[in-house]
């Protein structure tokens, strides 16, 4: 579905900005009746994923995951590109011997600290197609051969998940959100199957073990 170009010209495509300004609302979301079955057994999931694990998070967003995988992590390096959520994150008032935050761009990531996982929860469906394989690459590049890889993300559910406004050439899809101001963002957000993560990350990941409930998949595997 095409979104006339009348109202094109006042939604914005900035999804930094977007979160930016959303970043105290952004954990309403986990306070949704639908969805609170389905939440503990991600929080189980996370825990063991990440037990004893040295963990580079990437867009920890508000650190709502962060205080869950710090639980069995041995460390913690949450970062996000958003001064603004990283505040809020800060304010959690996690263990501060076993969490650091910092500012950083997830398609520039680079750090010289030893990590045996990369955590990204909710990441994932903001990453345009054509830019997964590089965003791995990096990853690769930056935390070496056999690092664990550990992705949360949400299912479509029709009926309660937000519409897809439009598809693009390269299969993304789109949503509207809009803000309490009234300000619209189109909001990069795909739902990729079983299949399609196993297709899209098997040149970069193996034993990929991938989980689904109604709201939620998980998936794991080690970087090749």
């Amino acid at each position: 579905m095409s979104i006339p170009k009348s109202a094109n010209q006042s939604i914005s495509t900035d999804m930094a900005e977007y979160y930016a300004k959303r970043a105290d609302q952004h954990d309403n979301v986990y306070a949704k009746p639908e969805r609170q079955a389905d939440l503990p057994i991600v929080r189980e999931w996370l825990q063991n994923a990440v037990a004893g694990h040295r963990v580079l998070e990437i867009a920890c967003g508000t650190g709502y995951w962060t205080a869950e995988a710090v639980k069995t992590a041995e460390h913690v390096l949450a970062t996000d590109i958003n001064a603004e959520v990283i505040a809020l994150a800060q304010a959690r008032n996690l263990p501060a011997d076993k969490v650091e935050f910092a500012l950083a761009d997830a398609f520039a990531i680079e750090t010289a600290q030893p990590f045996t996982a990369c955590l990204a929860s909710f990441w994932w469906s903001h990453v345009l197609r054509e830019q997964q394989d590089s965003f791995m690459e990096r990853l690769r590049d930056q935390l070496g051969k056999d690092t664990l890889v550990v992705m949360m993300d949400n299912v479509y559910v029709e009926g309660i998940s937000t519409s897809i406004a439009r598809t693009d050439l390269q299969g993304n899809t789109f949503q509207i959100r809009r803000l309490g101001s009234g300000e619209r963002y189109e909001v990069v957000k795909n739902f990729p199957s079983d299949s399609g993560l196993r297709k899209r990350l098997s040149p970069h990941l193996k034993d990929i073990r991938i989980q689904r409930i109604e709201h939620y998949w998980m998936l794991t595997g080690r970087l090749k």
